[in-house]
């Protein structure tokens, strides 16, 4: 019989090999390692904590530095707690190996009911096997049960001395109040892009395997700050690249190919080519793209777009498609937006149809529709009464178009100046006079105004003393003094009554306008409740 060949060592992935065994290694983390490292020199260890943050960003990995920290007795036996376990101790070696009778983890997620509780802390009793610490790990520990945290808590205040617990989790906000309150917590960020990149240059360096500096880049961004995930990432593009890391290789492992399609769909649909539309959604179909899952790789894209209009930094990211950048500038925001919006309402669409592809499809032609109306921008300057033409657009004097506006409503009654009234009560209110500016708006009649002197007919509910009031507020912020009367009759309609009248008016106007008959048609039941300026606010 032939000899047995020799097996191959087994394979150690990267996150494994690279798993950080000392404070000192993590990367991205300098807060907790400065205020752990602290704690374990001062000897002020706390009994309990508390470490949270994203996937892969380290959690459980200093739940293990901490344990190992604890029961470090260094390489001479000698040794007290430290933040830099020596690795070579029997302790370190134990925990390291997941060997150590000591140092007890268990997954809150599968073991999350208030026996599974009892049956761990059964041991609290019991002093260490070979150690300075029984350190108790409890990993994702949101998922446990009440009656779980209730058999928890009382321990978890008051400890015996040998022991200490380190509880992590994703989802900090469902961790009880009582619990979070007798913990030291750690909260673990994402580990930026730059840093992330200078870690794997490193792995790779240490691997012997040729990278991209673009490629490690592109891997770093779309990790998300998980530093694990990073380093799966880089593991599968080294296996792909059959030992290289590359930029075209890992842009198409990490589907940034696949989105290159879904970017022509999203073009075909806001430049209003619903056949070419239908045709990539029937692609990406037979591909097996998910149809919610392809409204919100769209809703990203649109996302991406308008950060990229007001961020130029964003141009640099090598994990951006190089189109998207042109595209970017080429759509305006209000067309961005309002696609959001609708691609928003058509993922509710998709996730309630019987048939969510072919509710993708109409949403992609209702994109197709709007793309044959005007901009939104030019909409809004249609519902303000201004040209549609954006060369046509003179930018007006403030309060000179809205000033305009009051003067045509109330050109019945010409002989009182209703711009210069109009325009000294909004001074008013700009001033911090909104009670006056209020006031005259609501209730004044305005018979004459001139440099200096005011008069007007006073409605029901004005303040005897009005006049009064409003001569010290007009000398205060005009310079002069103004000498302000009140009439017994006559006097135009309040500025509130012309804004009403002009305002019904442009409503009644706007309600028969082809452009805006068309908006109103795209969304049944829809209907035009107010017209206001370009930022302005009720």
């Amino acid at each position: 019989m032939p000899p047995i060949p020799d097996q191959p060592a087994a394979y150690r992935v990267l996150a494994r090999t690279y798993r950080p065994q000392r404070l000192s290694e993590l990367i991205g983390q300098e807060a907790l390692v400065q205020t752990l490292g602290n704690a374990f020199t001062s000897g002020r260890i706390a009994h309990a904590f508390m470490l949270s943050g994203i996937r892969g960003v380290g959690k459980t990995t200093t739940a293990r530095i901490i344990a190992a920290g604890l029961n470090c007795t260094g390489p001479d036996g000698s040794g007290g707690p430290t933040p830099e376990p020596c690795g070579v101790c029997p302790s370190c070696v134990a925990i390291r190996e997941d060997r150590s009778l000591d140092v007890i983890e268990q997954d809150a997620a599968s073991n999350t009911g208030k026996g599974d509780m009892i049956e761990l802390l059964e041991g609290i009793a019991y002093r260490p096997v070979a150690s300075r610490y029984k350190v108790f790990i409890l990993d994702e520990v949101h998922m446990l049960s009440d009656k779980a945290w209730a058999s928890l808590l009382k321990t978890l205040e008051e400890p015996p001395p040998h022991v200490k617990f380190v509880l992590a989790t994703t989802e900090l906000r469902k961790v009880p109040v009582t619990v979070l309150s007798r913990c030291q917590r750690f909260a673990l960020r994402r580990v930026a892009p730059e840093v992330i990149a200078r870690h794997l240059a490193t792995v790779c360096e240490r691997e012997r395997v040729a990278a991209e500096s673009d490629a490690l880049q592109v891997v770093a961004r779309v990790a998300g700050g998980s530093v694990r995930d990073a380093l799966s990432l880089l593991d599968q593009a080294i296996a792909l690249g059959e030992g290289r890391v590359l930029t075209p290789v890992v842009r198409e492992m990490i589907g940034l190919g696949d989105q290159r399609r879904s970017l022509d769909l999203l073009v075909a649909a806001l430049r209003g080519e619903a056949a070419a539309a239908l045709d990539r959604c029937a692609e990406l179909y037979a591909l097996g793209a998910d149809p919610p899952g392809l409204l919100q790789e769209l809703l990203e894209l649109t996302h991406r777009l308008a950060r990229l209009r007001v961020d130029a930094a964003a141009d640099e990211d090598p994990a951006l498609d190089p189109l998207l950048a042109p595209l970017a500038h080429d759509l305006s925001a209000g067309t961005l937006t309002r696609a959001w919006q609708m691609l928003l309402q058509g993922l509710d669409d998709v996730n309630r149809a019987p048939d969510p592809m072919a509710a993708v499809e109409m949403v992609m032609l209702r994109l197709a529709t709007a793309a044959t109306l005007p901009p939104p921008e030019q909409l809004r300057r249609l519902l303000d009464g201004a040209p549609t033409d954006p060369a046509s657009v003179t930018p007006a004097a403030p309060g000179s178009a809205r000033s305009q506006s009051v003067a045509d409503a109330g050109s019945a009654s010409p002989s009182p100046d209703l711009a210069a009234f109009a325009e000294l009560v909004t001074m008013l209110g700009e001033r911090g006079e909104k009670t006056l500016a209020a006031w005259l708006r609501q209730g004044a009649h305005l018979v004459r105004i001139e440099p200096g002197r005011l008069e007007f007919r006073a409605g029901p509910g004005l303040p005897s003393d009005l006049p009064g009031r409003l001569t010290h507020a007009l000398h205060e912020h005009t310079g002069r003094r103004w000498v302000v009367s009140l009439a017994t009759a006559g006097g135009a309609s309040t500025l509130a009554a012309l804004d009403e009248a002009a305002q019904s008016a442009r409503l009644a106007e706007l309600e028969h306008d082809p452009v805006v008959r068309s908006v109103l048609d795209l969304f049944p039941g829809a209907k035009i409740v107010d017209v206001r300026r370009t930022g302005t606010t009720p």
